[in-house]
């Protein structure tokens, strides 16, 4: 494995033990880069993981899922959200998080979806791969930064970070609903530390840049993470799930 990527393996490796306290839990799971990643390292260091995934029945992240759970051959479960229970529940969440913020709302109600079905497994803890798009360039909007400069690039990565701890303290305090934890050790304050050290170039390349996030992809690559995961591009949660979908549908 080359220096780079070791490196930055042993970091994660790291961050994982030092956050999940427990041998046994779920992953929140789309199939994409980062969750595969997470879930080929935690498996690697034998935890006891299933990987956990909701959304609509014909929606992009279960069908993706399916496939590429059997490709690490983890165990796997899938909720389906419907319809009928949808508005209740993103109702009475937006009550709780008391926030008019898109994002938050539609994670908030990707995770209560997520810890109810950890929950009917007797599993108290589940971890996510949040940080990696923060930490490593994966959203879009670091094609607009890398245009500015690095230095637009440290500065929304810094906005993005703050953003994302907040979120998934709010998430938290919707799960606790049922009794279950979400432990992102990739928003853990040294891994954060480490990342932001790694160079911008080995991140996002140019303006052009539609894939990102190389230097995790050849990460995922080097361990076995399938090549149709790691090299997938982002599709976020709340719209391979089609919660995005359904949430502006029903407002």
């Amino acid at each position: 494995m080359k220096t780079k990527t070791a490196e930055l393996l042993a970091e994660m490796q790291n961050a994982i033990k030092n956050t999940i306290l427990t041998k046994k839990f779920g992953i929140a799971f789309s199939g994409g880069v980062d969750s595969s990643l997470l879930a080929k390292i935690c498996s690697d260091l034998g935890y006891d993981v299933t990987l956990l995934t909701v959304g609509f029945s014909d929606s992009h992240d279960v069908v993706f899922s399916k496939k590429i759970s059997k490709l690490l051959d983890l165990p796997h479960k899938t909720l389906e959200i419907t319809f009928d229970t949808f508005d209740d529940i993103s109702h009475k969440i937006r009550q709780k998080i008391n926030t008019d913020n898109l994002s938050w709302n539609e994670n908030c109600i990707a995770f209560y979806h997520v810890s109810k079905l950890a929950k009917s497994l007797n599993l108290d803890t589940v971890a996510t791969a949040n940080g990696i798009d923060e930490l490593f360039c994966g959203y879009n909007g670091y094609r607009d930064a890398i245009k500015e400069g690095e230095k637009q690039v440290t500065e929304l990565m810094n906005k993005k970070i703050e953003n994302e701890l907040n979120m998934m303290k709010a998430v938290n305090t919707v799960t606790s609903e049922f009794s279950v934890k979400i432990i992102q050790p990739f928003l853990n304050q040294d891994f954060i530390s480490y990342a932001k050290k790694i160079p911008v170039s080995e991140k996002i390349k140019n303006q052009d840049d539609l894939l990102r996030k190389h230097i995790v992809r050849k990460l995922a690559l080097e361990i076995d993470v399938p090549e149709e995961s790691a090299n997938k591009r982002k599709k976020a949660l709340q719209y391979g799930s089609q919660i995005h979908k359904a949430l502006v549908k029903s407002r």
